[in-house]
């Protein structure tokens, strides 16, 4: 008989919308499949799913099998599930909570073939969804992502605090959108602050994973679907190593 896939989810979490969260989440998939890993991504964001635009597979819709969901392959060996992929585009999804809880199930429990490590892109704040990840799908661990600011930080915060009584391990801290540097005159400028989610971790005892710069460049391959992590960039290879991070602590466990 062949061994059954001890699979592991990674939660990507934030107090708060606007931080960077699903793209962090997508980038982070894709650096750790570079790395040899074999990972599934769940855009768990079922009122607001992004990953399709993301991922650049807008359109295609997911097949099933014996009643179970199958993962849409992508050119970046990232197979993902998303309610974007499962509705009209552009339709608001109004459910109450427990319809969004049974949707998140069929998304996690999908057929996720080998894949040993699921990175699921959470919606931000403290609702049902995270609440029915926690106690249905027990997350090995957590990713929080913040900007420099300490607005967003109050609320990352609130978003640790959860995953704490949840008694799910916090990996780390992710800073996001933390620094520009002027295309034009090269001068770096903190529209966000700098530091702040750093400082953060630091005070709270975890580790900080890394700090991904505020770049166009990121925003323009995101929406045209190639994320920056595929690639060799300096914008790469900040994702790489907030990835090769989460690779040693999940060695580690």
């Amino acid at each position: 008989m062949a061994d059954k896939v001890q699979r592991r989810i990674i939660a990507v979490g934030s107090g708060k919308g606007g931080v960077g969260k699903s793209t962090v989440s997508a980038n982070l998939a894709i650096a750790l499949a570079r790395m040899g890993r074999k990972v599934g991504l769940v855009d768990a964001d079922i009122y607001g799913p992004s990953q399709p635009r993301l991922l650049g597979s807008e359109g295609i819709k997911p097949q099933a099998r014996a009643d179970k969901l199958i993962p849409v392959p992508n050119q970046w060996g990232v197979p993902l599930l998303s309610m974007g992929q499962l509705i009209e585009p552009d339709k608001a999804i109004a459910w109450r909570g427990p319809m969004a809880g049974n949707a998140l199930g069929q998304l996690v429990d999908a057929d996720w073939g080998d894949a040993e490590i699921l990175v699921v892109d959470l919606p931000p704040g403290t609702g049902d969804v995270q609440l029915t990840m926690l106690q249905r799908h027990k997350p090995a661990g957590a990713v929080i992502v913040s900007t420099p600011q300490d607005l967003a930080l109050i609320d990352a915060r609130r978003a640790i605090q959860l995953f704490e009584v949840g008694q799910v391990p916090v990996i780390g801290m992710v800073e996001n959108m933390a620094g520009y540097v002027c295309p034009h005159c090269g001068e770096q400028s903190d529209p966000f602050g700098s530091g702040g989610a750093e400082a953060a971790a630091a005070d709270l005892g975890m580790a900080f994973l890394g700090r991904i710069p505020l770049e166009l460049a990121i925003r323009k391959a995101s929406d045209a679907g190639t994320p920056p992590a595929a690639g060799d960039s300096a914008a790469g290879e900040a994702f790489a190593a907030v990835a090769r991070r989460v690779a040693t602590w999940l060695d580690n466990q």
